[in-house]
């Protein structure tokens, strides 16, 4: 791949002696994406957490391992859905220390690896590997290391990424015995360096247990991510399949709270013939095809991500060092340093306002409330350093300047030929079995329709008439402009929000929107059904004028009036008029 270089801010030359010669910068030649990030990661965003203590607010310190690894898929789903057959269906073998059954089998988290022979390796090992990304791991002790191995094979499919199985999600009591560590705050961690977090669910067993909905609520902020296969569809007909997807939704609306349904792949992923009508198996096939088109792009969208996840770091750090800044700056210099402490924590949401306004930050890179006091009333204030604005500006000139010049290289690292190729050369034997070998049913023809009477044309007026140019004088009017019911001192109220959301193309994402749409505190069937009347043009994102539509809408459902059914015409802004049905 081409190096990209890439001049040194000039905020970061520091001059030593005002009598020597200023040099020139120099510019940094990066090999790889990866390594652009880790530079810029390791000089100017790591000394600024380090100093604001990010890494025990959020997520810990990355280091070089995590920007060289491979992209990780994490399997998530109660016991016996399938998960460590999935893995094996995928590579097509088994894998060191793959246990299979119908009880809780999988008693621990594997990190499926490549490796020049079959072997593994205890989890105290791994996480103090200076090649493995997963050092991060220590933070939670023996008690789940000791649950923590990893599984290495030569397969060809581990050259581009690595899977992460993951013990069977228990219900009743007996989730709250035998663990000794949080489960759930493992799979936060996994599922923050995760590339693609797959759901499994089986067809037998839709039952979500508390320890699973904690675990699917802590993937809060990766809905991106997350893929949910119900699994073993080909053991039931074809009406119980379509009462059971209903169901699966129904019981998904519960827990992942977002305005956008779940896509959710069904088949039978195990190396056994796919079972049930032939209606069922080509419905099996065709979504099998789409997951497996879906896991091949996951090394394609590796760089991408890598530099996604690093600019949500960013902004997150530079968030937390302004909130920090300011409460370390409101407390006294002497006396009573505790008792201040202890009424910022006390009014700490009035705090994050004034920063909001203070420094126009988006609303989504504030942290959570609860999350926040509860760390920071381990630490004391006064130890905290004061706000540096040089090192903040630091941080935005990488966001601004330097990141964008590392997405030139984005063409070379993740072309089809690459990638693509490469991946389904080592998926081969999967697509050997999902491959329809019966043609599809004959759709039924249908009689053409007939021709469209011709309607008689009134004769052409005479010669020297009046009626020959232009329209009838006396014709229908057309129809006056409905005025928009969202009110002019509402919508620039409306459009200050838009414009915190830091959206991109003048249009923000549903994950951008939903914490402002949340705070109605309205079911999430009415706010779905507020996302869908709001995303006039159907582009999964939402501009001003939809912006404003879905504050309105959500105005009037705290109000207690309904929601249509359709979008009247009044709401509906008048640069998106022309999108509705006539």
């Amino acid at each position: 791949s081409c190096p990209v270089y890439s001049k040194v801010a000039p905020a970061a030359v520091e001059e030593t002696d005002s009598r020597m010669p200023k040099k020139e910068p120099v510019a940094e030649i990066f090999e790889s994406v990866s390594d652009g990030l880790k530079q810029l990661y390791r000089s100017k965003i790591r000394p600024i957490e380090e100093a604001y203590k990010f890494g025990e607010f959020y997520s810990p310190y990355m280091n070089d391992s995590d920007f060289d690894a491979k992209p990780m898929v994490l399997l998530l789903g109660q016991y016996s859905v399938g998960k460590t057959s999935f893995i094996k269906y995928l590579l097509g073998r088994d894998f060191p220390g793959a246990h299979i059954g119908p009880e809780p089998t999988t008693d621990r988290f594997i990190a499926v690896m490549h490796g020049q022979e079959d072997k593994t390796t205890p989890g105290n090992a791994l996480a103090v590997s200076a090649n493995m990304p997963f050092r991060g791991l220590e933070m939670f002790g023996n008690g789940f290391l000791s649950k923590f191995q990893g599984a290495q094979l030569d397969s060809p499919l581990l050259h581009h990424v690595t899977l992460i199985d993951t013990p069977g999600v228990l219900s009743g009591e007996k989730q709250r015995i035998g663990r000794t560590y949080s489960f759930t705050e493992v799979c936060a961690w996994f599922a923050s360096r995760a590339d693609v977090i797959l759901l499994l669910f089986d067809a037998h067993k839709l039952d979500i247990s508390d320890e699973f909905k904690e675990a699917i609520e802590a993937l809060k902020g990766h809905d991106d991510k997350i893929r949910v296969v119900l699994n073993k569809a080909d053991a039931v007909d074809s009406q119980k399949l379509l009462r059971i997807y209903g169901a699966l939704m129904w019981s998904l609306g519960k827990v992942i709270k977002t305005p956008e349904c779940m896509r959710v792949y069904i088949g039978s992923f195990w190396d056994q013939p796919l079972r049930g009508s032939e209606w069922s198996r080509q419905l099996f096939e065709m979504e099998m095809r789409d997951l497996l088109t879906d896991l091949k792009n996951v090394p394609k969208n590796a760089a991408v991500r890598k530099v996604n996840e690093l600019v949500k770091r960013v902004r997150l750090a530079k968030a937390h060092a302004y909130i920090v800044g300011h409460l370390k700056k409101e407390m006294p210099s002497y006396f009573g340093a505790q008792k201040a402490q202890a009424k910022l924590l006390a009014n700490i949401e009035e705090h994050f306002l004034k920063v909001h306004r203070a420094h126009s930050l988006p609303v989504g890179d504030f942290p959570d409330v609860a999350k926040f006091r509860a760390v920071m009333e381990g630490h004391d204030l006064t130890k905290f350093p004061k706000l540096d604005t040089k090192a903040i500006a630091a941080m935005e000139h990488v966001l601004a300047h330097e990141i964008p010049k590392l997405m030139a290289q984005f063409p070379q690292e993740g072309t089809v030929s690459h990638s693509n190729s490469a991946v389904g050369s080592a998926l081969t034997h999967v697509e050997a079995h999902v491959r329809s070998t019966t043609p599809p049913p004959q759709q039924i023809a249908y009689a053409p329709p007939p021709p469209p009477q011709q309607q008689q044309q009134p004769p052409p007026p005479p010669q020297g008439s009046s009626e020959q140019v232009g329209s009838n004088p006396y014709g229908a009017a057309p129809p006056p402009a409905v005025a928009w019911s969202v009110l002019p001192e509402d919508k620039a109220r409306y459009d200050e929000v838009f414009s915190t959301l830091a959206p991109a193309g003048g249009k923000a994402s549903g994950q951008t929107v939903r914490p402002i749409l949340e705070r109605s505190q309205l079911p999430v069937d009415v706010l779905r059904q507020v996302w869908n009347l709001s995303d006039i043009d159907r582009d999964g994102a939402l501009d001003a004028d939809e912006f404003a539509v879905a504050m309105h809408l959500t105005r009037e459902c705290t109000a207690g009036r309904s929601l249509p059914a359709t979008l009247p015409a009044d709401v509906c802004p008048p640069s998106k008029r022309h999108l509705l049905p006539s």
